[in-house]
């Protein structure tokens, strides 16, 4: 990772020109740019490969789907001016707004979508999130080779007409279709450079509120109004620019010292430090903070161990005295945030599967040694991507197994983009991992463990549970479809291929200056409505 202070002086040389550092492009006013921190560099901004928050975070203010959510967070119409929906739920025909643009001012048709979902479902593309598209009729089929993308429900049926055919209704569909994976993107662009059209401001194309002006990796990510984009009138902040520092604590002093606007990764020690001030915020996030277990790593090939590893963390420890930033212990998998019709929140219904107990973690450990016919566990080692607040965790992880097991364990951190290829690989035995809801719905967490889902790196498969999965999503009674949801909770707790931490809150820091930045449950914070303060 490239230092910030390795571009320091430029920075000094721009502040006394008073002009930015990008291509000569005069900088924008103090009321109008606003600066975050990715802390990393993006894996990839196209929406078919993207699999990670950062680079959701820069494609959610580049991209636009058919739906979008505003301000207050509803969802509401995007691309799509008009909306007909079968009596069935299968079947949606949308009209699409005829003033849509692309970011080099080209129109943005119906086939845009089309060619776009099913290159996410293409086997040659090999997106990882191609599972959110199997709602779409024959979308399972022609991802795993078994069908035709002819046969994929999605086809363009005019030049703004965009008609979609599901395999069973599914109620949050509107929601799902704000997720970046169902975004369109331009086929001439991508098939005049197929490998990396999106890598640069020269080749992305996009057709949100923003269009990419500058990429310099592992150093910085701008973006600047759309002049193309129909609802631009609506957008307040002109520029976004991302920085990519990934030691909190220097991130933290570019935010004393104003060189960052907003920062939402802060070390604990800071965390309590700044809690009562007026720019900390602190808001819900739906997401679950875990460590993956390789099952067919040694040891964790054995469910008994596996428990052990569990029961030996004290969760409620870890949040108050490590991470100390209101998340709490994580005894599940699905976080707290699903509001059901009749029974409050998803979470509450079954609260609980785990709870600290040495002596049973101890036990298991035991009897598992001696399942396997070992005398000592085979050397451990947690892998985690580099981040003050990962390391604290690790280290407190390590010294609950090695005080509540006898159990030492090995800490090894890799940079994000090289990390994210050691999960792919499945080189690990134990990793950390953090997982949000594209939507905040627990089928679509659940869906993460699913034995064929790309996402699942553990190696493991259960097809009872793969079966109570499906079965939910044909349900359409929501208390029978809770039920099913709750039953392949239960079968994931029990054969426990993953250590779940805590659950997520969103802690961070903003400018006093800066309002109207919306902190969403699920997503990184939304600045397209940031002001300053007058």
């Amino acid at each position: 990772m490239i230092s910030p202070v390795k571009w320091l002086a430029t920075i000094l040389v721009c502040i006394l020109a008073l002009t930015a550092c990008t291509s000569g492009e005069k900088e924008a006013t103090s009321t109008s740019s606003i600066t975050l921190n990715a802390q990393t560099e993006p894996p990839s901004l196209d929406p078919a490969l993207a699999i990670d928050t950062t680079s959701g975070w820069i494609l959610d203010h580049l991209f636009e789907g058919l739906y979008k959510k505003d301000a207050r967070g509803r969802v509401v119409k995007g691309v799509a001016e008009k909306v007909k929906v079968a009596k069935d739920g299968k079947t949606y025909i949308f009209s699409l707004k005829k003033n849509a643009r692309w970011s080099d001012g080209s129109p943005l048709k119906a086939k845009d979508f089309e060619y776009a979902w099913k290159r996410v479902l293409s086997p040659k593309t090999a997106s990882q999130f191609a599972i959110y598209l199997y709602y779409l009729k024959g979308g399972e089929a022609y991802n795993k080779g078994k069908g035709t993308a002819e046969d994929v429900g999605v086809k363009a049926t005019g030049a703004h007409t965009l008609k979609v055919t599901l395999e069973n209704p599914v109620a949050y569909f509107p929601e799902l279709l704000t997720f970046w994976v169902t975004y369109p993107v331009k086929e001439k662009v991508v098939n005049q450079h197929p490998k990396n059209w999106f890598a640069s401001a020269q080749t992305l194309v996009s057709n949100g509120a923003y269009q990419l002006k500058e990429w310099k990796h592992n150093e910085r990510v701008i973006a600047t109004k759309n002049p193309y984009y129909e609802a631009k009138k609506g957008i307040a902040m002109e520029r976004i620019r991302w920085e990519m520092v990934d030691d909190s604590k220097t991130a933290y002093q570019m935010f004393k010292t104003k060189k960052l606007d907003v920062v939402t990764d802060l070390p604990a020690d800071l965390l309590v430090k700044e809690k009562r001030s007026e720019e900390y915020k602190s808001t819900p996030y739906f997401g679950t903070y875990m460590y993956m277990l390789n099952v067919k790593k040694k040891p964790f090939t054995n469910v008994k161990i596996r428990k052990a590893f569990n029961l030996a963390i004290d969760r409620e420890s870890l949040v108050k005295h490590v991470t100390r930033g209101g998340q709490k212990p994580a005894m599940a998998f699905v976080p707290y945030g699903f509001k059901t019709p009749t029974k409050g929140d998803f979470r509450q219904e079954e609260r609980s599967y785990l709870q600290e107990d040495v002596k049973k973690a101890r036990q298991l450990l035991k009897e598992g040694m001696k399942e396997e016919g070992w005398s000592k566990l085979p050397p451990i080692e947690i892998t985690y991507n580099t981040d003050e607040n990962h390391k604290a965790i690790a280290e407190a992880v390590q010294g609950m197994v090695k005080k509540n097991l006898g159990v030492d364990v090995k800490l090894t951190n890799q940079e994000w983009k090289v990390y994210l290829n050691t999960l792919s690989q499945k080189d690990y035995q134990m990793a950390r991992m953090g997982w949000t809801g594209v939507i905040v719905d627990p089928v679509v967490f659940l869906d993460y463990y699913l034995g064929d889902s790309p996402n699942n790196q553990t190696g493991w498969v259960n097809k009872k549970y793969d079966h109570l999965m499906m079965q939910a999503k044909q349900e359409q009674n929501e208390e029978n479809r809770l039920k099913l949801l709750h039953q392949a909770e239960g079968i994931l707790m029990k054969d426990l291929p993953f250590i779940p931490i805590y659950y997520y809150s969103q802690n961070g820091l903003v400018q006093s200056d800066w309002e109207n930045i919306v902190f969403r449950t699920n997503r990184n914070p939304d600045v397209r409505w940031a002001t300053q303060k007058k």
